[in-house]
């Protein structure tokens, strides 16, 4: 087996961290290369281009928080990937670093568990072409720079659902219901449910709540303003500007991600320990 490994080069403790995985893969002659950046900034020549690592490796190594679980996965594509959190806050990097050993082993010996992850498919037209983008989180539309407050149209499976008026639109993922989805008032969503939530940022109708629907709808978006351009993002990328009245279709993706599953951990442990529920505050004392 050969890994393919992504480092966070921002922070150190992820590069202390990599040279450490690096010298415990050699005394193991297994194969392992380095996604470019990081191994210049490792000084290791065992590397390739982030677009090559799928072709060369059985499965991949994240060392960084969630945004960098999520780069790794666009490129890993259907490849298993430990996520390994040297981070903060994270959902998606179910391994603390000292659990990193024990995860590559098991993977060694083929006795890890693997979660399969849903993804979202954005489609836009782009000089004049049909492109398509893979979100494991989000798919985003915000107002961006616009000094108005614009309208987004929402149609399911060509339906109207309604018209907001809001500073931008997430459709997420059960995997992103606890990103920005969340941080805009979205629900949590248990992962693996076979919905997708859409959530307005900064509604400005009371009314207006966070919809939970089948992953099976088609939905499409377009900006209703006089002018200006949107800013069309996928897991945080910024993919394109749209512009008034263009149109872009989100739906289920035909490619999943598959994550591997710390086993010593359930989902209900990771949200208690993430988002703190179950402990007693003091405030004020």
């Amino acid at each position: 087996m050969k890994f393919g490994i992504v480092v966070n080069v921002l922070r150190e403790n992820a590069l202390v961290l990599a040279r450490k995985l690096a010298t415990w893969l050699e005394e193991r002659k297994v194969d392992y290369v380095f996604e470019a950046l990081s191994a210049e900034k490792l000084n290791i020549e065992l590397s390739a281009p982030i677009e090559e690592l799928s072709k060369q490796c059985d499965a991949f190594i994240s060392l960084g928080g969630d945004g960098t679980l999520l780069f790794t996965s666009h490129y890993a594509v259907t490849k298993p990937v430990i996520g390994v959190n040297v981070g903060f806050l994270g959902f998606l990097t179910e391994f603390t670093q000292a659990e990193m050993f024990t995860a590559i082993e098991r993977m060694l010996n083929g006795t890890n568990t693997i979660h399969t992850r849903s993804q979202l498919e954005a489609t836009v037209t782009i000089d004049n072409e049909m492109r398509h983008f893979r979100a494991l989180n989000d798919v985003v539309i915000e107002k961006g720079a616009y000094p108005r407050i614009p309208t987004f149209i929402i149609k399911l499976d060509g339906e109207l659902l309604s018209s907001y008026r809001a500073d931008g639109i997430i459709i997420a993922t059960s995997t992103g219901s606890t990103a920005y989805s969340m941080s805009a008032g979205g629900p949590i969503i248990a992962p693996k449910s076979s919905v997708f939530v859409i959530t307005p940022i900064c509604p400005h109708m009371l009314t207006v709540r966070p919809i939970v629907i089948s992953d099976e709808k088609v939905i499409e978006v377009s900006v209703d303003a006089p002018d200006g351009s949107f800013p069309l993002n996928c897991d945080g990328n910024l993919k394109k500007m749209l512009t008034s009245q263009e149109s872009i279709t989100v739906k289920k993706s035909s490619v999943v991600i598959n994550l591997v599953a710390n086993e010593s951990r359930n989902y209900s442990e990771i949200l208690r320990t993430k988002l703190l529920w179950g402990r007693e505050h003091n405030f004020g004392q």
